[in-house]
């Protein structure tokens, strides 16, 4: 790996922790986003010389950091920034290692709950969350969202300014305040955990750490809204889905399908910790989600799935969340209970869907229901649609295979 290639990968892990934490002392997060991307290029000028440090992480956060308090100190109100922010302005390096997982004041948390500030519309919260905290290049977030990526950029855009304006606190909020924010704080995570699951572009099937990053925040909420039924629902349906990321690889990185999953690779520990939570789980979308990815943690065989409650599950699901892509989850179940006949119709509806245009795992499914009715040629045309859509190498190679073996 080049010296460029360390600095981006390091930058792309770590660079939620350094805008939160240069937010908390910049009180902007647009000026802290603009801080910490002046800090990877200080990286990308100096490590080429200097070698990368044995601490990559704390080296940026610290140029960071010392860039924000300059800016502060030319400020012409830094006498009352100094009084207001106390402690944090002591030009001393920050931890090595980030707060533990139970501290809720995480400078991660302030960051999630401040760009989901109900100044900003819902989808400008989510977006600017998702590239805060995640990281995310504009073009993920615009196929999470299954929407143009234009629209994103302006989204993020007047997000940061409006924030700004406002003049919106750096903190978790209190009260009905926070109440008011955590459906958006909900989603955010969850997207944020289904990009890592899943990456929408790139060379690799798995971003582990926005996994790690989502589940760690779905915990830390767990433990400050402990009456929240749908905070531990979230909680159990990403410990569940957690459990199989090392089975969803193979040696080459290639993605392995659920049905040839090595289950003895499994994580039961976070199996274990999903079943728990969803003890105090509520009836709501992500209650019933982990419910479904309870019954395929259940499941010792793929054989032994109880596809018939999962496809119930999915119905239920629809009726909370109309979703074209919960539909196409739920023609999935239906075709494993019932057979792919059954599930051909659901799918055919759903291509007039204008927001399934682009969605690659659309063709994919029909390509599934085709082959296994004996329609090979047609399902090979739907596996080539599916790779020319997908931005992911992996999925593409996968996809091409498929298609390959018609």
């Amino acid at each position: 790996m080049s010296t460029a290639q360390a600095v981006e990968t390091v930058f792309r892990i770590e660079s939620a922790r350094i805008i939160a934490g240069v937010a908390r002392i910049v009180r902007d997060v647009g000026i802290a986003e603009e801080i910490a991307q002046d800090a990877l290029v200080a990286a990308l000028e100096q490590w080429p010389e200097s070698g990368v440090p044995e601490k990559p992480g704390a080296w940026l956060m610290a140029t960071a950091k010392h860039r924000a308090i300059d800016l502060v100190r030319r400020k012409e109100t830094y006498a009352r920034k100094l009084a207001e922010v106390g402690r944090t302005l002591e030009d001393v390096p920050p931890p090595d290692e980030p707060a533990a997982p139970d501290d809720i004041d995480d400078d991660l948390l302030r960051l999630i709950f401040t760009a989901c500030h109900p100044v900003l519309a819902t989808e400008a919260r989510i977006a600017l969350t998702l590239r805060l905290m995640g990281g995310l290049t504009t073009r993920e977030i615009a196929r999470a969202f299954l929407t143009s990526e234009p629209t994103v950029a302006q989204r993020i855009v007047r997000a940061k300014r409006a924030l700004a304006k406002a003049g919106v606190a750096f903190e978790v909020p209190y009260g009905a305040d926070r109440e008011q924010r955590l459906a958006s704080v909900l989603e955010v995570i969850y997207l944020v955990f289904n990009e890592g699951y899943s990456a929408t572009a790139g060379d690799d099937l798995v971003r582990p750490a926005l996994c790690e990053d989502a589940l760690r925040l779905a915990r830390v909420l767990a433990a400050l809204m402990p009456k929240e039924p749908e905070v531990h629902g979230l909680a159990a349906l990403l410990e569940f889905q957690a459990s199989r990321i090392s089975a969803r690889t193979g040696p080459d990185g290639e993605p392995v399908l659920l049905a040839d999953q090595n289950r003895s690779k499994w994580n039961r520990m976070l199996i274990r910790r999903g079943a728990l939570a969803m003890r105090h789980a509520g009836s709501g979308p992500y209650s019933v989600q982990a419910a479904i990815a309870g019954c395929h943690a259940e499941a010792v065989r793929y054989e032994d799935t109880d596809w018939a409650t999962i496809a119930t599950l999915y119905r239920r699901l629809v009726e909370l969340i109309p979703s074209p892509v919960v539909e196409l989850n739920r023609a999935v179940a239906v075709s494993m209970a019932e057979g792919p006949d059954a599930a051909l119709p659901l799918v055919d509806a759903l291509s007039r869907e204008p927001a399934m245009h682009a969605y690659h795992l659309l063709p994919s499914v029909r390509g599934d229901l085709l082959e296994r009715l004996g329609r090979r040629e047609e399902a090979r045309a739907e596996f080539e649609r599916a790779a020319s859509l997908t931005h992911n190498a992996r999925e593409r190679a996968l996809l091409l295979g498929r298609a390959a073996r018609m």
